[in-house]
């Protein structure tokens, strides 16, 4: 019997969370079992609005990027976007190919085809310089690419990397924006390859108001227990350059104070221009000169409201500000006021960039999802928005069809839904070397041949599953002994027969048949080919590095041709005549190998529900939490005593249960996969019974209820 884990947690932190954000002591206790007590946690549960995704600008070379890129367009330069054939590679270049078309800028793209390698190659460079080309831009990869970007580079070409993989040690000579790497300057380091793109366009699309690059200083004057203080903030594109705050006494020389120099040259807004330049007279004396906006008569042509408030009236009211202390100051105030509205604006002006947005974010959510990004952060606004634009029935061309034929349209769709539908079908494009299909139909405009396109996408993921189940037939007799032989620390696998386009899918299923870190490998022209999945706590990227330098020699820099990925998945490629380095390799880090706990024997449980409060409007909550996925998986619900009150075994091989549970009120329909064995042995019907369940609506001809989906179940003692 599996542990039931029901963390406890203090009634002091459900109650304080419930009273400062307003969410009920249930969903306070979930977030609490959960560890989202800080308030910058709270608030990705709490909101999807774009507000609160970070400037793109934060990272550190962002404004180089818009730079070259626009130069590339006023020079008509030629522009390759190479990326990666997975989901999150095709999304990626879809994304930018998009809109840098969009702007008339010479535009092409590539990706790994046939047996090409993972990454940007030679043959890609000079087939790009055959074309005269100036520009390489790599998304989702690069940032590994040291060599070939260097002989881009003698080609007379420069390089963008936007990445999201784990830097190396030595960084290609090029512009880079990727959120792992340590000067990134950007917050949050878990976004996809495709949210790197998307970030990129925001900014673009950003730089071509009459905003980019416009230096603004805002200035506040404040009195607080009879002394005075001076704020003032450096801005440029949204973001905050530099701040100050200065005490004044009254009658202290200007000269005296920093202020002359931080203020030199700059734009000034004031909240209120005439009352600040009062306050500041009478601090300083009548001959200061301060030329400054006033920005709330600005402001309250748009928004009325805001025409007699102060600063410490909104700072009161900011939504920003409870989600974040370190906001809760009024220049933080003025600085949140000034950058909503400058979006705003920005919006009003461009209209048709909310529509854009709506179409890339939908791409984003598919590569949060297929590159198990961590639902945490932005990226929950990510997927929210993007699923909340599909079930708006505004799904974009290409992925309209692929949830039309996956019977997606008439139901509410959710992350789980993409995670096993969507993505395995368009994944299947690149593990079967056609990626190049996968962006032709989410670009193409003529909706029959995008729906021919779709069935061919269709075929070639069957053919995937195909393939799939027959390097599982060839694994599966190795596997276990391969488990023993690694001191049941690690799962290889090596087999000619296995199609590289399957092995990524076949390392996870080896983990998740033996919850130890795995490797599929496959041999192909000479050069063996592999992926490595892991759990447990266990970084695969340190591990392929250890095993890269194991195989250093003089004359070689290490084992592999290439190896790169994230910490729970990566892949990498060495010749084959090196087989016996390789095992050696793994032989001696072998004792170095410390895996987590075993976590898949315990649940974990969010929260108890009584039976008397078993009821549809469990869906409310259900979905508040959603997305799921990486770091925040589904709600699992405990309730005791419940009545069986019918069982009915299912299945083709009668392997599965149905039970409908009489909770009083209510009878409910729950599933239980693979339980039918442990009828009359374990529960019967009529028996009260304690269970683990996740909630779920089912979706029957136009119908939508709630169901169960068991995941434990045991007579109660009581």
């Amino acid at each position: 019997m599996k542990n039931w884990n029901k963390k406890q947690v203090s009634k002091e932190t459900v109650a304080a969370l419930n009273a400062r954000y307003g969410i009920g002591a249930l969903k306070a206790s979930i977030l609490a079992r959960r560890g989202f007590t800080e308030g910058g946690d709270v608030l990705y549960f709490m909101e999807e609005n774009a507000r609160y995704m970070h400037n793109p600008f934060l990272f550190a070379n962002m404004e180089d990027v818009v730079d070259r890129i626009l130069q590339a367009r006023d020079e008509g330069e030629k522009v390759l976007i190479f990326g990666d054939k997975d989901v999150d590679g095709i999304t990626s270049t879809t994304v930018l190919y998009d809109y840098l078309s969009s702007i008339g800028i010479d535009v092409r793209f590539r990706l790994p085809v046939g047996t090409d390698p993972y990454g940007l190659n030679r043959n890609a460079v000079d087939d790009f310089e055959k074309e005269y080309g100036t520009l390489i831009i790599t998304v989702d990869c690069g940032i590994s690419n040291v060599d070939e970007i260097a002989y881009a580079a003698t080609k007379g070409m420069d390089a963008i990397v936007l990445d999201h993989h784990n830097p190396p040690k030595v960084l290609p000579e090029a512009i880079i924006i990727d959120p792992k790497c340590e000067d990134s300057g950007y917050p949050f380091r878990d976004i996809s390859g495709c949210a790197v793109a998307y970030k990129v366009v925001s900014a673009l699309r950003f730089a071509m108001s009459d905003l980019y690059k416009n230096e603004v200083a805002l200035l506040n004057v404040r009195e607080e227990n009879g002394k005075f203080f001076v704020d003032a903030m450096k801005t440029q594109n949204l973001v905050e350059k530099a701040s100050m705050t200065e005490e004044i006494l009254p009658g202290t020389p200007i000269s005296s104070t920093r202020l002359p120099s931080f203020l030199t040259g700059q734009q000034i807004f004031a909240w209120d221009a005439e009352g600040t330049k009062k306050t500041l007279e009478g601090l300083f004396g009548s001959s200061i000169d301060f030329n400054m906006f006033d920005f709330r008569s600005e402001v309250s042509k748009t928004w009325r409201g805001m025409a007699d408030a102060t600063l410490e009236d909104l700072r009161k009211k900011s939504k920003i500000a409870l989600y974040n202390e370190e906001f809760d100051t009024e220049i933080r105030t003025f600085f949140n006021i000034f950058v909503t509205y400058i979006q705003n604006l920005v919006a009003t002006k461009f209209p048709g960039n909310a529509r854009a947005d709506e179409r890339d974010l939908q791409l984003v959510a598919l590569a949060a999802l297929a590159d198990i990004m961590p639902l945490v952060d932005e990226n929950r606004i990510f997927v929210r928005r993007g699923i909340g634009s599909m079930n708006a029935g505004h799904a974009r061309e290409g992925l309209l069809e692929l949830l039309s034929i996956n019977n997606l349209l008439m139901k509410k769709i959710t992350s789980t839904d993409l995670s096993w539908s969507i993505n395995p079908t368009l994944n299947a494009t690149g593990r079967l070397g056609r990626a190049d299909i996968g962006i032709s139909l989410l670009l193409e405009k003529d909706p029959l041949r995008r729906q021919k396109i779709a069935n061919e996408i269709v075929e070639m993921n069957e053919e995937r599953k195909r393939l799939g189940s027959e390097a599982w037939e060839y694994a599966s007799g190795t596997a276990r002994k391969s488990v023993e032989d690694h001191s049941g620390k690690l799962c290889v696998i090596l087999d000619d027969r296995i199609n590289r386009g399957v092995s990524g899918t076949l390392a996870a299923k080896l983990v998740q048949t033996y919850n130890v870190p795995s490797i599929a490998m496959t041999t192909v022209e000479g050069t063996v080919i592999g992926s490595m999945r892991s759990c447990r706590g266990f970084d695969v990227t340190t591990f392929l590095s250890a095993m890269n330098r194991e195989g250093a020699t003089e004359g070689r820099d290490g084992l592999f041709i290439s190896y790169g990925g994230h910490n729970y998945a990566a892949g990498f490629s060495f010749p084959k005549e090196r087989i016996g380095e390789f095992d050696r390799a793994v032989e001696k880090l072998l004792p170095l190998i410390v895996l987590g706990g075993d976590e898949s024997e315990t649940f974990d449980v969010d929260a108890e529900i009584p039976e008397r409060y078993l009821t549809a409007d469990l869906l409310d909550l259900v979905d508040d939490f959603e997305p799921y996925g990486e770091a925040n998986r589904e709600l699992l619900f405990m309730s005791l005593g419940v009545r069986i009150g019918d069982l009915q075994i299912i299945g083709k091989e009668g392997q599965h249960l149905k039970i409908t549970l009489d909770c009083g009120r209510t009878k409910w329909a729950a599933l239980f996969w693979n339980g039918a064995e442990r009828v009359h042995r374990d529960f019967d019907r009529g028996d009260r019974v304690d269970i683990l369940y996740t909630v779920e609506r089912n979706t029957f001809n136009g119908s939508v209820t709630a169901q169960m989906k068991i995941k434990d179940i045991k007579r109660s003692e009581a």
